[in-house]
């Protein structure tokens, strides 16, 4: 597996946002008496070397996260990084090394390799998608499809494949989708009260899934459309009717297979749920080193 190198600026989170996940993911695998199972095989002062390793080649995503579940089990423990988030790797590559106390490393073990295989494995998949229309404008977005509770992280892993965030929750951009559309009477009138309330700063989107709805908003005067669930056919269709009136952004079941058809049509956006809900995990292991 190989990928092809990333023009896009290394992406950033901000520490803050990433001690609170890290703490509920270390309680809930502590439970009421930790880990019972190294306190009764390690010697308390035992110390210990090991290897977080990828055995899969990928695209890394959580070496912060690794790196906050040893240090908040036992602040003494030396987390030694080898590589970056959104850098490729070989399978067999060293990702990180940890020192320290040898129960306490195996305490945060399963905690930061979750955080590890789900990220890396979102942010590989990203990276095949991304690499596999960089013929095409588009640009690979994700969506609102996020695992509750982890929502910056599985965005943030995005970002590291290459790919775009589409809105990161419902007070940060206005998108009309059908259930707004049939509760508010029509499209034009959802977009008119869309508009009075968002004034000029904010950009509205609107869903559309026929190329007479799609009329409706552009007349409104739609920013953007999110053309749901149309064939490649008709999106072609739509894209050259938004042609200097609005962005277009294809979405709607679309998978690794099918990415590439929607590309072809010249949409300028496609936003893939897939990315954050049905991912596979990346392998990697933490490994003793003698």
């Amino acid at each position: 597996m190989t990928f092809k190198a990333q023009s896009t600026s290394e992406p950033k989170i901000d520490q803050v946002l990433l001690k609170p996940l890290v703490e509920v993911a270390l309680a809930e695998d502590l439970g009421r008496r930790g880990d019972v199972t190294s306190q009764a095989t390690i010697p308390a002062e035992m110390q210990a070397q090991l290897q977080i390793r990828a055995r899969q080649a990928g695209v890394i995503c959580g070496i912060d996260l690794a790196r906050l579940a040893f240090e908040l089990i036992d602040a003494q423990i030396e987390f030694v990084a080898q590589v970056a988030d959104g850098e490729s790797v070989a399978s067999g590559s060293v990702l990180a090394t940890v020192r320290g106390n040898a129960r306490h490393l195996l305490t945060a073990e399963r905690t930061a390799l979750n955080f590890m295989t789900h990220l890396s494995g979102i942010a590989t998949a990203t990276r095949q998608i991304v690499d596999s229309v960089a013929e095409y404008p588009a640009q690979i977005t994700c969506t609102r499809k996020t695992i509750p509770g982890l929502r910056t992280v599985q965005k943030y892993a995005v970002r590291c494949g290459g790919g775009r965030n589409h809105r990161l929750g419902l007070d940060d951009a206005i998108l009309i989708k059908d259930n707004h559309i049939a509760i508010a009477g029509d499209i034009t009138t959802a977009i008119q009260q869309a508009q009075d309330f968002a004034g000029h700063l904010m950009p509205i989107e609107v869903e559309v899934d026929t190329l007479a709805q799609l009329e409706l908003a552009l007349d409104a005067g739609a920013n953007l459309v999110l053309l749901d669930n149309m064939a490649p056919k008709l999106l072609r269709q739509a894209v050259i009717m938004c042609q200097g009136r609005a962005k277009t952004e294809a979405s709607g079941g679309i998978t690794p297979e099918s990415v590439r058809a929607v590309a072809e049509t010249g949409v300028d956006f496609i936003a893939m749920g897939y990315l954050t809900h049905s991912t596979t995990a990346l392998d990697i292991g933490l490994d003793f080193s003698a």
